[in-house]
């Protein structure tokens, strides 16, 4: 492992972490009419798969055996290049599903 690939690996199991934490118990509809609450979440994600991202061109090993690595990384890449189409719905259940 490279000197930043431990960084990146805190970075990313913190966005995890806080993506969760930061949709809370709200509901979709509660969570689709807030837009501090959205902007936080999109944020811990866009960490994610950024650090996904340079951690794939520091250690390519690692590639396979981080789950969902690549879903990470196009997650990211939606929220960041078609942020006008971002579905909340979709990112509101990644989050409270997929992020174990």
């Amino acid at each position: 492992m490279t000197g930043k690939s431990p960084k990146l690996l805190v970075d990313a199991l913190g966005a995890i972490g806080s993506a969760p934490d930061f949709v809370g118990d709200c509901t979709l509809a509660n969570y689709a009419t807030d837009k501090m609450r959205r902007s936080a979440v999109e944020r811990q994600l866009e960490i994610l798969g950024e650090a996904c991202s340079r951690l794939a061109k520091l250690e390519p090993a690692l590639v396979g055996s981080v789950t969902n690595l690549k879903l990470a990384i196009d997650l990211r890449n939606r929220i960041i290049h078609g942020y006008d189409a971002v579905d909340d719905e979709i990112v509101y259940r990644a989050v409270l599903r997929d992020l174990d």
